[in-house]
């Protein structure tokens, strides 16, 4: 254990209020995970979610929150390397609360550090970064923005293989890319846009029928040739979902399944994301546990 019992409590609350109360996109804490690991899962989301808060602040200008995220990169590094120390406490400037809990899971789990320098890295460019121009640029940044998370939650439940951490990458890539598609008017109208340039110049259409909102025959078979990329990835990584046991076996099936559930409803509306955003509800959840339970290898 690394620090104060009392701090440790109060941080491992905070970090877990947070998972209940801004979950997005990854189920964190979930029933589903063996209840020691849990409090661990919510540490780490607690720390990615205030990291990509700040790089999403619009209250701030961007020089700020790379600045911000700078003293996170310094405190987790100085963190990581005094974690044994008994008594540490966290360096100037005021501490976020979920740093303790996280420097004990960093301890705890042997989790490597550069995992979580990746995600940072990620939000940094978030702040200055709108647009890709090829597939390979914006799978550098799930490389480093999703992926991360898949493999630090195969260690907190004991995995560390190569093939894992491959299917793995897979997946949480294929999540991320599905996100995309599904927020890309969201991601719009505050600037950015994850769809690679190469691909939406290739199929003639331009960012003018965007500021429109018009979905155009271009901008689809766009988002359809995207979308079967992340289908391919979807099923290239479907093995992670096997290789694990016990309660993750299941989360791993059921997120597996929910990505693959909300491409399919963007296939169905043909990635019209302006008229009206796919998204998942009570019976959907209900199909997709049925399915966990009764998945086939």
């Amino acid at each position: 254990m690394v620090g104060d019992p009392g701090t440790l409590a109060v941080s491992y609350a905070a970090c877990e209020r947070l998972a209940r109360t801004h979950y997005e996109n990854f189920p964190v804490a979930s029933r589903l995970l063996p209840k020691p690991i849990r409090r661990h899962v919510a540490a780490v989301y607690a720390f990615a979610r205030a990291a990509d808060d700040v790089a999403d602040e619009p209250g701030r200008q961007p020089s700020e929150r790379i600045s911000v995220l700078n003293a996170y990169r310094q405190r987790l590094l100085q963190g990581a390397r005094r974690a044994t120390d008994s008594g540490y406490r966290l360096p100037d400037p005021a501490p976020a609360e979920f740093f303790p809990a996280l420097f004990d899971t960093i301890d705890r789990f042997d989790l490597p550090v550069p995992l979580f320098t990746d995600l940072l890295s990620a939000f940094e460019q978030d702040v200055t970064k709108t647009r890709y121009e090829t597939w390979s640029e914006l799978l550098d940044y799930c490389r480093r923005s999703a992926n991360p998370v898949g493999r630090i939650v195969l260690r907190l439940n004991g995995h560390r293989t190569d093939a894992l951490d491959r299917a793995s990458d897979d997946v949480c890539t294929a999540l991320q890319l599905a996100n995309f598609w599904q927020d890309l008017a969201v991601d719009w109208s505050r600037g950015r846009l994850y769809v690679p340039e190469d691909v939406w110049l290739r199929n003639g259409a331009t960012t003018a029928d965007l500021d429109g909102r018009l979905w155009t025959p271009a901008w689809r078979a766009s988002l359809e040739d995207c979308g079967q990329r992340t289908q391919a990835l979807f099923d290239r990584g479907r093995a992670v979902c096997d290789g694990v046991s016990g309660r993750l076996r299941y989360e791993l099936r059921a997120t597996w399944l929910g990505g693959t559930r909300i491409l399919e409803r963007l296939r169905t509306c043909g990635f019209d994301v302006f008229t009206r955003r796919p998204s998942l509800g009570p019976t959907d959840w209900a199909s997709i546990g049925w399915h966990a339970l009764t998945w086939r290898p």
